[in-house]
C-alpha cells in the first residue's frame, strides 16, 4: 500500500489543492477514472464554449444583412470544427497527464477509486487496478455526471447526453431535448444554428429556471421564436423505431398540488434525443458507506462551512458538494480548501456574489437575488430595468436585451440580471462592486464608463429612477 500526505479523487479543481500540497513538500496522490482535467475541460464548459463560439460567428455573418452588408455562408465543415475542438481538449488533458506522470511529488492512479476505509482508497478498474493508497488528508472532488430522469422506455432509446453531443460530427436533422436548463439552452443554440430543427421539453414554466423570472421569460419567448418549445411539460415515455425517436410529455405543475396532469399531452418526434435534465453526483460509486462521510437526500456530500466532510481528515469541493455546479465556484472552493488546510485559521467559504452565465443566443448572466425570492421573503426592494438599444453602442449593434438591477431601499445591490450580447462580461463589474466595493449602486453610478461602450447599459441601469417592489423601464 502506498502512503501519502494528500490524496485527491478527481482531477478537475481538486488538482489546485493537490498542487498547493505538493508546493509545500507533501507527497500527493491523484485518482482519476477518466481523462485528466475533470468535467469542465473534457465534457463541459471548455468544449461547449469553444463550439458555441463557432455558432456566434455563424450568427454574426447571418445577420450582416441588417447592417447593409451582403455576406453569404457557402460551406460549414461541421465535422472538422468538432474534431478540432475535441483534439484541443484531449491535448490539454494529455498535457495534464504527462505533467503528473513526470512529477516527482505527484503519483497518478488511473482508474475508478473506492473507499476501503476512512482514508484508504482502492483502484477497482483501469490501468492501476488493485492499487491501494492511504493518506493523512483526503479530498473528494469527483464531480457529477448527467442525470437520467425516470422516463418509461428511456433505456431502450439510443439517447445522447451532453458528453456525446459535444462529439457529434453531423448535426441531427431534428434534435429533441429533454430539459430546459443551461445545457439544453446552449446545445439547442449550437445545433439549431447549424441547421437542426430543435424541440425542447422542459418541466418548469420557463427555460433557464435558475435565472430571474423576468429574464427567463424573455429568454423563453426568444427561444419559442427559434425552436419548438414545450415548457411546463415533463417527458413520461420515450421510444425509438426505424431511426425515429418519439417522446410523450404531460403537463407538469409546480405549486401546492404539483405533479403530473394527464390531459393535453404532447408527442414529439425526431431523429436524435438529447437528455439534458441536470446532473447527479458521483458519490454513489465511491463506497462512502465504508466511511463516516455523509450525503444529503440527493447524494451530494455534506460539508461544513469550511468544506470539511463529516469524516475527520476528509474534505470535499466542486460539483459533488452541490453548492454551485459551476467551474468558477469549484475553483473558488479549491482556494478555500487550500487556505484552510495550509493556513493558520479556518475561514468559511464566501459564496456571496457568485455569478453564472449561459452562453446561448441570447446570452444570459446573473448574480445575487431574484425578484421572486425577495417577494417570497417579504423583503423590501426596488428594481430598475434598462434596455441595450437605449445606449449608443447597443443601438449600433441593434442589440435586443436588458439589464435588470435589484437593490434594497438603502442602495445596496441585491442582484443584477442581464439578457443580451456580452452578458457574461457585463455582469463582472457588478460582481466586483458586490464583492470588493461598497456593494451599493454608488460603485457603478460614480465610476466613469467609456462612452459609447456597451458597459453604459449597466451604468444606466444603476443610475435612474428605481421602482419600489416593481419595474421601471
Amino acid at each position: 500500500m502506498n502512503e501519502v500526505d494528500f490524496l485527491v479523487i478527481g482531477s478537475g479543481s481538486g488538482l489546485d489543492v493537490a498542487n498547493a500540497a505538493a508546493n509545500r513538500g507533501q507527497s500527493v496522490a491523484v485518482v482519476e477514472k477518466g481523462p485528466l482535467g475533470g468535467t469542465c475541460l473534457n465534457r463541459g464548459c471548455i468544449p461547449s464554449k469553444m463550439l458555441l463560439y463557432h455558432a456566434d460567428v455563424f450568427e454574426t455573418i447571418e445577420s450582416a444583412g441588417s447592417f447593409h452588408i451582403d455576406a453569404e455562408i457557402t460551406d460549414v465543415d461541421f465535422a472538422e470544427m468538432v474534431r478540432e475542438v475535441n483534439k484541443d481538449v484531449s491535448g490539454d488533458a494529455d498535457s495534464i497527464r504527462e505533467g503528473l506522470r513526470s512529477s516527482s511529488q505527484h503519483d497518478l492512479y488511473e482508474g475508478e477509486g473506492r473507499f476501503v476505509d476512512e482514508r484508504t482508497v482502492e483502484i477497482v478498474s483501469g490501468v492501476d487496478e488493485g492499487a491501494r493508497i492511504r493518506a493523512e488528508t483526503v479530498l473528494i472532488a469527483a464531480g457529477t455526471r448527467p442525470a437520467i430522469p425516470d422516463i418509461d422506455g428511456i433505456d431502450d432509446v439510443d439517447y445522447l447526453t451532453s458528453t456525446e453531443a459535444l462529439q457529434l460530427e453531423t448535426p441531427p436533422d431534428h434534435l429533441v431535448i429533454i430539459g430546459g436548463g443551461y445545457i439544453a439552452a446552449e446545445l439547442g443554440h449550437f445545433f439549431g444554428t447549424f441547421g437542426s430543427d430543435v424541440t425542447i421539453i422542459g418541466r418548469r414554466p420557463n427555460l433557464l429556471p435558475e435565472a430571474d423570472e423576468e429574464v427567463s421569460e424573455a429568454f423563453t419567448d426568444r427561444y419559442a421564436d427559434r425552436f419548438t418549445v414545450h415548457t411546463g411539460y415533463a417527458a413520461t415515455t420515450a421510444s425509438e423505431s426505424g431511426g425515429t425517436v418519439t417522446v410523450e410529455a404531460h403537463p407538469y405543475e409546480y405549486g401546492d398540488d404539483g405533479g403530473m396532469r394527464e390531459d393535453e399531452s404532447v408527442t414529439v418526434t425526431g431523429d436524435t434525443l438529447l437528455v439534458a435534465a441536470g446532473r447527479t453526483p458521483n458519490s454513489d460509486i465511491l463506497d462512502l458507506d465504508t466511511t463516516a462521510v455523509q450525503t444529503d437526500e440527493r447524494g451530494f456530500i455534506e460539508t461544513d462551512e469550511y468544506l470539511q466532510t463529516t469524516a475527520e481528515g476528509v474534505w470535499a469541493l466542486g460539483d459533488i458538494v452541490g453548492e454551485y455546479l459551476l467551474k468558477h465556484s469549484a475553483n473558488h472552493e479549491a482556494q478555500a480548501v487550500a487556505r484552510n488546510l495550509f493556513g493558520d485559521d479556518l475561514q468559511p467559504v464566501d459564496y456571496t456574489a457568485m455569478p453564472f452565465a449561459v452562453f446561448a443566443s441570447p446570452e444570459v448572466a446573473g448574480v445575487g437575488a431574484h425578484e421572486s425570492e425577495l417577494q417570497e421573503a417579504g423583503t423590501e426592494y426596488a428594481t430598475r430595468t434598462y434596455r441595450y438599444d437605449q445606449t449608443a453602442r447597443g443601438s449600433a449593434m441593434k442589440a435586443d436585451g436588458f439589464v435588470k438591477v435589484i437593490i434594497d431601499l438603502e442602495g445596496e445591490i441585491l442582484g443584477c440580471h442581464i439578457i443580451g450580447p456580452e452578458a457574461a462580461d457585463l455582469i463582472q463589474e457588478v460582481v466586483v462592486a458586490m464583492k470588493a466595493g461598497s456593494g451599493t449602486v454608488t460603485d457603478i453610478r460614480e465610476s466613469v464608463h467609456i462612452h459609447p461602450a456597451l458597459s453604459e447599459v449597466v451604468q444606466r441601469a444603476f443610475s435612474g429612477q428605481f421602482s419600489r417592489g416593481g419595474h421601471s423601464h
